[in-house]
């Protein structure tokens, strides 16, 4: 059972125009993360790009990608183009973020491994656990709730699930947005509409849950430092300085 991992890379960015070529420590950032990827235990690794300025630069430290269309409305819509165009007969996809330059490798390989093991899983994803006073005012961090078979019962940007004055508090958790997919479920995910509540919350994995499509929920310890902002960017440099031989 062959297995991908795909790693999405646009040159725009809203808030960090050409994040992903921007350079950390003698590298691309892309670089940090398809050199993280590749010491899991996918088959193959891959980015996906419609921009000729990081297929340079991938191509230039011996990386493989796939040029991809400029017109897609997600970075998983993305990896599809570039699973079909490049590995069709990978039967288990995963979606790496670009901006994860320390992604874990164990990861990713726990991901693959789930899937493979467990062939009634349709998809799964990360979670980590944490403080509510860590994530419930910031919108921008993707909150959780999971069920008792580590199920995806909902994600939200609200703080959920919320402690009502009185109310017992429980387990929080925050998404880490890395998914694997069985082929046949990410060709029914592409093919889908936008659903009622992604638009609300502008979160494409709730397409998937409206369309009772089972998302197994994996947990990791902490998140690694994810790059959004210059200020981010700084943040992650200094880690690596203090933290990992590069």
């Amino acid at each position: 059972m062959k297995s991908i991992a795909v790693i999405p890379a646009r040159y725009g960015s809203t808030r960090f125009p050409g994040k992903v070529l921007t350079d950390i420590l003698g590298k691309p950032m892309i670089q940090w993360v398809y050199e993280r990827v590749k010491k899991s235990s996918v088959d193959f690794v891959c980015v996906a790009t419609d921009d000729e300025r990081v297929a340079e630069a991938v191509a230039e430290f011996g990386g493989d990608y796939v040029m991809t269309s400029a017109d897609h409305p997600s970075g998983t819509d993305r990896v599809h183009e570039a699973v079909r165009k490049k590995a069709p007969e990978s039967e288990i996809i995963i979606n790496v973020q670009g901006d994860e330059p320390l992604i874990p490798p164990e990861l990713i390989s726990r991901l693959s491994e789930i899937m493979k093991e467990n062939p009634e899983i349709e998809m799964a994803t990360i979670a980590v656990p944490c403080r509510r006073e860590e994530i419930a005012d910031n919108p921008n961090v993707v909150k959780i709730t999971i069920d008792k078979s580590s199920n995806a019962l909902y994600f939200s940007r609200a703080p959920i699930p919320f402690l009502r004055t009185g109310g017992t508090d429980t387990n929080l958790y925050r998404h880490w947005g890395i998914y694997a997919f069985r082929r046949d479920t990410l060709d029914r995910f592409v093919s889908l509409p936008e659903s009622s509540l992604e638009k609300c919350e502008k979160l494409e994995q709730l397409r998937a849950l409206e369309n009772g499509i089972r998302i197994k929920v994996l947990l990791a310890e902490r998140p690694t430092v994810g790059v959004d902002t210059p200020e981010d960017l700084e943040t992650l440099k200094e880690h690596l300085r203090k933290n990992i031989q590069h």
